[in-house]
């Protein structure tokens, strides 16, 4: 009832002033009777595919920021961590539950839920991913490819929310991303497929694909989000980031980038974070 409290106030007080312009008075009520009736509806129930990295656990709070924004505490977010037997998978779960888990989300968003989704008996036995030994400091981009990997996530993850009807998907891919599964009209197709299929109209959304990781950064940083929590490495030591590998070199550079501080503790850090040396 407060937005119909302060929906008469205003509408009150602009009666009575006789500065008041009909436009302006107009406008000013269809404003707040479109917020009233935000507030009103039923929340979206939204999820959000968290893998504990920089970009999904910033992800997580600016859709939760959104979601109060426009509903209030009835917002809904799920975060969801899909495990598919990638050797960094052991620390990267622990921190993403702590991160869930941590003050500034706590009690604002729904219990993280897992869901396995193994691709060992797809992946060769020595793929990277699964043997630990990923693409070094140096390498492009392109070598952290994992085939299938949102066409996987998006199948699993859809299902899960055609179950718990949850009606929409956030997903984390950046500008010049350049795998084929992170275009627009890849989410496009898997949300009209996935929708057909599941009977369940869903909503497949990428909303950081036009941000660099610095700009990220720096939506995370104005957010609170606990840096310290989440983690790039793929080969992480003992909670710590490994310093050595290309995830790693991309989150030295876009904090650089960013002018803000990292957090993390790394078993390594170069003092020449172009060449790693």
């Amino acid at each position: 009832y407060i937005f119909r409290n302060h929906y008469l106030f205003i509408l009150i007080i602009q009666i009575k002033s006789s500065s008041c312009q009909v436009e302006e008075f107009d406008l000013l009520r269809s404003m707040l009777m479109v917020k009233l009736s935000t507030r009103e509806k039923p929340a979206m129930r939204r999820a959000i595919l968290c893998s504990g990295g920089l970009d999904s656990a910033v992800l997580v709070a600016s859709e939760l920021e959104e979601t109060r924004g426009l509903y209030g505490e009835k917002a809904y977010i799920q975060p969801i961590y899909v495990s598919s037997g990638f050797s960094w998978e052991t620390g990267e779960r622990a921190q993403v539950i702590k991160l869930i888990q941590s003050k500034q989300l706590a009690g604002l968003i729904e219990p993280l839920a897992c869901l396995e989704c193994p691709v060992s008996d797809t992946y060769p036995p020595k793929h990277w991913a699964l043997n630990g030994n990923p693409p070094a400091y140096d390498t492009p981009d392109e070598d952290v490819y994992l085939v299938g990997r949102n066409i996987l996530l998006l199948a699993k993850v859809s299902t899960y929310c055609a179950i718990n009807q949850i009606e929409r998907i956030a997903i984390g891919p950046l500008a010049g991303n350049p795998f084929p599964d992170a275009t627009p009209q890849f989410f496009a197709s898997m949300q009209q497929a996935l929708s057909q299929g599941l009977d369940h109209e869903l909503e497949i959304v990428a909303p950081f694909s036009e941000l660099s990781k610095p700009d990220v950064i720096k939506r995370g940083h104005s957010l609170g989000v606990p840096f310290e929590l989440t983690v790039s490495c793929m080969k992480p030591l003992e909670m710590k980031h490994c310093g050595r590998c290309s995830k790693c070199r991309e989150r030295f550079l876009a904090f650089g980038a960013s002018g803000i501080t990292d957090p993390t503790s790394y078993d390594f850090k170069p003092s020449d974070i172009i060449r790693g040396l």
